[in-house]
């Protein structure tokens, strides 16, 4: 999954079935405070986001992950290594 318009969209889907988050509240810039997902649900969203695409998460990356962005490029990149 390394295009961002797909990786996008798939946190989207998680977001919604996770969390029940209308994707249409969800932009690139949306952080995940304004979303109400505290540490224990990003902790969650981390543990789908290592099932779809097979790597793991650095604890590094995983604590400046601040908006829907940050998420969809640490995905980025992680998938093209």
């Amino acid at each position: 999954m390394k295009d961002r318009d797909a990786i996008f969209a798939t946190l989207c889907r998680l977001l919604e079935e996770l969390f029940e988050i209308d994707p249409a509240q969800a932009t690139l810039e949306t952080t995940f405070r304004e979303l109400d997902i505290d540490s224990i649900d990003a902790v969650d969203l981390v543990v789908r986001l290592h099932d779809l695409i097979g790597k793991r998460i650095p604890p590094d990356d995983f604590r400046r992950i601040e908006t829907i962005g940050d998420v969809v490029a640490v995905v980025q990149r992680l998938s093209s290594e």
